[in-house]
């Protein structure tokens, strides 16, 4: 039943207008799927990562970093509805702070950098067809950040789910909606030079590109960054981090051992009984931050010379059509990460930034610390820390974004704490301190009263 469900898909990508290059790109990862390919890499044909280049031991020249940063396009991915938090639009228009959402933080993080260094600096959104009108609207409040005729928001690609047992493409006629899924943030490759933007960007004098989730606001665009990627000769670089015990997720880079080339292997490429090795801060120090710089025209040669497939390693992702449903079809999604590509570019490099550089918000977990006292935002749109990071475990009552607001309505403060568990419904006060260790148990919901200091 493959080669004929890799026909009915096909037509119904043509049929829907998807490019020819995510067409050609979706073949091939169907013949990977159909080999039978899971996406996992082995420990045993894996390197720890060398020590890289750290950006704190960089002496960049200023006026040359000013240069580079005029000719850097920064591109966030804007795809995600953040449903694992309850929410319905895009995520990057959830409240942050201080009235602000995501999309409001990086509009001024890079108005900031475009005065400051006297750059261009276009900025655009990678969106999905359920995140771009909502996205647009809010951007509107921008007439400024559009610059060099350049659209703010572009679409990515999509392609159908398959079913499990004959990976033919799914059918629910009750929301046919839910037969499609994105293939994974790196199908930015694609849109990109599928859709003539990457040809474009090039034309207008661009030379490298900022490439990161929109849910990290540490990934801000950095001069002696730019500066030092330009002046490196790299094609690509990935940031890294230094990992700790909390860090349990993430990719990390490792040199494969039979060519000695960087590759990126994620928590879905790795298999269960090999997560210990995965998660060892010892074994594998560095944890791949999402944030990438690549070279425009390089990536359009590579791009160009493999027909717009780069060939990324398969993610098999299993689950049903209807994401609330688990008694719904089971489906394959098949996806690739954007870090995947370090293996396509000769002479890819990475380097080791600070933790100001990683601020991603996947739970509530991460929004209750950008929403304490433990940051502030200055006037550049960077959330400066002011102490260390406490650990913070909130249970399952908090996980939704809605009844996370109703229980933490004001923020806490966290300056002095070192860790928080609250397991149960508890509402926070306002001016609610944690100091040290704290946790909070209670046998029925309770309310910690205005001014209270727990530890």
């Amino acid at each position: 039943m493959s080669a004929a469900g890799l026909e009915q898909a096909v037509a119904k990508m043509q049929a829907a207008g998807v490019m020819p290059a995510a067409i050609r790109t979706f073949q091939s990862q169907y013949a990977q799927l159909e080999a039978g390919a899971a996406g996992f890499i082995r420990e045993e044909t894996i390197e720890p990562m060398p020590r890289p280049v750290h950006l704190a031991d960089l002496d960049v020249d200023p006026e040359a970093a000013r240069e580079a940063l005029d000719r850097t396009v920064v591109i966030k991915l804007n795809g995600g509805l953040g449903t694992s938090m309850g929410l319905d639009k895009a995520k990057n228009l959830l409240e942050v702070r201080d009235g602000k959402t995501f999309l409001d933080i990086i509009v001024q993080q890079v108005l900031a950098a475009r005065a400051k260094h006297c750059a261009r600096l276009p900025l655009m959104f990678m969106n999905s067809f359920r995140t771009h009108d909502d996205t647009l609207t809010a951007l509107a409040r921008y007439p400024e950040l559009a610059v060099d005729g350049l659209p703010l928001g572009f679409l990515q690609n999509q392609e159908p789910k398959l079913r499990v047992d004959d990976l033919t493409p799914v059918e629910w006629p009750s929301n046919p909606s839910l037969e499609w899924c994105p293939p994974g943030h790196g199908d930015v490759y694609v849109a990109l030079y599928g859709s003539g933007l990457l040809q474009q960007l090039i034309d207008l004098g661009h030379e490298r590109l900022l490439l990161t989730n929109g849910d990290n606001l540490g990934a801000s665009p950095d001069a002696t960054m730019a500066g030092w990627f330009a002046a490196s000769g790299a094609s690509y670089a990935a940031e890294l981090c230094r990992r700790t015990v909390n860090d349990r997720k993430g990719g990390h880079l490792a040199a494969r051992r039979s060519d000695g080339q960087l590759i990126l292997r994620d928590t879905a490429q790795t298999l269960p009984h090999e997560m210990h090795f995965f998660t060892d801060p010892d074994h594998h120090p560095y944890f791949h931050t999402n944030n990438l710089w690549l070279d425009l025209r390089v990536l359009h040669r590579v791009m160009s010379e493999r027909d717009g497939v780069l060939g990324l390693p398969l993610i098999r992702n299993q689950k049903t059509v209807d994401p609330t449903d688990p008694d719904s079809t089971p489906v394959f999604q098949m996806e690739s990460a954007m870090g995947a590509a370090i293996e396509v570019f000769e002479g890819a490099t990475a380097i080791c930034v600070g933790r100001e550089r990683f601020l991603p918000v996947k739970t509530t977990n991460e929004l209750l610390l950008l929403r304490s006292d433990l940051y502030e935002l200055d006037e550049d749109g960077l959330l400066v820390a002011q102490a260390e990071t406490p650990r913070v475990e909130l249970d399952g009552h908090y996980k939704l974004v809605q009844d996370f607001s109703r229980l933490v309505p004001h923020p806490l403060g966290l300056r002095k704490a070192t860790s928080l568990r609250v397991n149960g419904e508890v509402g926070f006060g306002r001016d609610v301190q944690v100091v040290g260790d704290v946790e909070v148990s209670p046998d029925e919901p309770r309310m910690i009263e205005d001014g209270t200091v727990l530890g």
